[in-house]
């Protein structure tokens, strides 16, 4: 008991810690390696070690023409714009930035769950959470939050994220309550590999090879992606996931996106100004008060089979 609660809280801590790391990863990446075709072979590879791990595990191949369409949708919608928005994003968005607009993934699913059918309705303190949220957001993309960075090209970038994040809650919210009955990992990793060979096929109709260069710089950034943030990261997330609480796991919202920040200012350069530290703040107490649970908590294991692998 106490050393499968060590081992949860150590897979914890990698997920608060890499995922974290996966923005200030992709914007060194982005410097060498076009967005499609970063996106792309990023996912291909994780597909594959996470197909793999599945059947090691003895997860079955879905079968049935429902699932596999349904996988190949939410692939789509998660890798192929949701991922792909962050990473086209990070051209031009400061790493820490481009998290905290990340970060307001929660506002999108209580409107995108309001409107289903049946659908957990938008209290007064979740409305008030959206609002501040929203508003944290618009003075980061003011030129007083971005500071440096605020240009054209920002802006269009911190547009593209919270596309990306529509089509990533919409995908998450299809995935919860359509593929139920399929296996985490195996489930994760059919949703990578067609997110992820759709992005790369367009890449190359866009001749993005010509854009790329080799260097070690990318390739590792690359590596890390893959190997780290896509497939350690999502395994001990599923492994914390079935041990520890909901509730308790939802943290790792509120410390990704610091993570984030604090390695860009002090790896990258990436400025600070006082306005975007205090939308920082803003932002996150927004996702806190849209977060918080209600009387009724879903189980971990249900939970995880739910929810498909995190954005970054």
């Amino acid at each position: 008991m106490k050393r499968d609660r060590a081992l949860a809280y150590a897979a914890f801590a990698v997920v608060c810690i890499v995922w974290g790391t996966t923005y200030l990863a992709i914007r060194i990446a982005v410097r060498t390696i076009p967005p499609m075709l970063l996106t792309g072979t990023r996912f291909v590879i994780a597909g594959l070690v996470l197909f793999a791990i599945a059947r090691l595990r003895g997860e079955a191949i879905p079968r049935s023409k429902r699932l596999v369409s349904e996988l190949l949708i939410v692939g789509l919608l998660m890798v192929s714009i949701g991922n792909f928005s962050v990473i086209w994003a990070e051209q031009w968005v400061p790493s820490g930035f481009a998290a905290l607009l990340v970060a307001t993934a929660p506002f999108w699913a209580a409107i995108m769950e309001r409107m289903r059918k049946d659908g957990d309705r938008i209290d007064g303190r979740r409305a008030f959470g959206m609002l501040i949220g929203f508003v944290g957001v618009a003075l980061l993309v003011t030129p007083g939050g971005a500071g440096g960075a605020f240009d054209v090209h920002f802006v269009l970038g911190a547009l593209a994220v919270q596309v990306g994040s529509f089509a990533w809650q919409y995908g998450t919210i299809r995935g919860k309550y359509n593929l139920g009955d399929v296996p985490p990992l195996m489930s994760s990793a059919f949703q990578m590999l067609a997110g992820g060979i759709a992005i790369t096929i367009i890449g190359l109709v866009m001749n993005e090879p010509r854009r790329l260069r080799i260097t070690a710089e990318g390739v590792g950034a690359l590596a890390y992606l893959t190997i780290f943030g896509s497939v350690l990261a999502y395994t001990s997330y599923v492994y914390a996931l079935r041990k520890m609480r909901v509730t308790s796991m939802s943290v790792y919202a509120y410390i990704n996106p610091l993570v984030a920040v604090i390695l860009g200012w002090l790896i990258l350069n990436e400025r600070l100004t006082w306005i975007s530290i205090v939308a920082m703040f803003i932002i996150l107490g927004g996702v806190a008060l849209v977060q918080k649970p209600r009387r009724r908590i879903q189980h971990p294991t249900e939970h995880a089979r739910a929810l498909s692998f995190d954005r970054c």
